[in-house]
């Protein structure tokens, strides 16, 4: 790899636990590139025939994850859950390599701060949040997501910088890629419901409803 990741779509997810693998496999359903990394051989032969790039490897090595190419990567997952050392020195060889955004998963509040302290840029805790969910929060710019059946979704936004100063009754539904905008949180006011005359200030938060692509797309606009 020659070339930074960063506004690429590439994900490396480290640890193939539950949660790791099911990360994994919602990233490559989201057309994303996957490299995943586990220590486990048995793990790296059983997940290998259902992700395209399965490898074995110590991720508390930043040597060995500067060979594997991790640092052309923008975004790191860090899924290991059967061992707090490892996933912090794992977060620890990250930051030493630059990487942009590194995600962790946590086990426990104290386990949380420590990742935050050794460069972990967001947490996740797999007990309340599933591999889908965060899949999608990775990739996107949205601040937090509720998935429901139909292809439906709820989402928590800032607002896009081309709608900043805009009224709500000015965007037609091509300019808000067809979602609804439920709320608006404006900044140092409570949040309320959105109307046509609400007014999009910038770095206000919008909670926006519609398909999982259209909300996406939405949360993308810059």
């Amino acid at each position: 790899m020659s070339a930074r990741h960063t506004d690429d779509t590439g994900v490396v997810v480290i640890g193939l636990g539950r949660f790791g693998h099911h990360l994994a496999g919602s990233l490559a359903r989201l057309d994303h590139e996957v490299l995943a990394i586990d220590r486990d051989p048995a793990r790296v032969q059983r997940w290998s025939a259902e992700l395209d790039r399965v490898v074995q490897a110590d991720a508390t090595e930043e040597t060995a994850l500067r060979q594997l190419g991790v640092a052309d990567f923008g975004r790191v997952v860090v899924a290991i859950g059967a061992s707090v050392e490892a996933s912090v020195l794992t977060v620890l060889a990250l930051a030493e390599l630059g990487v942009p955004q590194i995600w962790a998963r946590a086990t426990s509040d104290k386990h949380a701060k420590i990742l935050h302290s050794v460069g972990a840029h967001h947490v996740v805790f797999p007990e309340a949040e599933t591999g889908e969910r965060v899949a999608h929060l990775i990739v996107s710019r949205m601040l937090d997501f509720i998935e429901f059946g139909d292809d439906f979704a709820i989402a928590k936004v800032r607002v896009p910088a081309p709608l900043v100063g805009r009224a709500l009754r000015e965007l037609s539904p091509h300019d808000r890629y067809g979602v609804m905008v439920v709320g608006a949180k404006l900044p140092g006011q409570p949040f309320r419901y959105a109307g046509p005359e609400t007014v999009l200030a910038p770095e206000s938060v919008l909670i926006v409803e519609g398909s999982i692509t259209q909300v996406q797309r939405f949360a993308a606009l810059t």
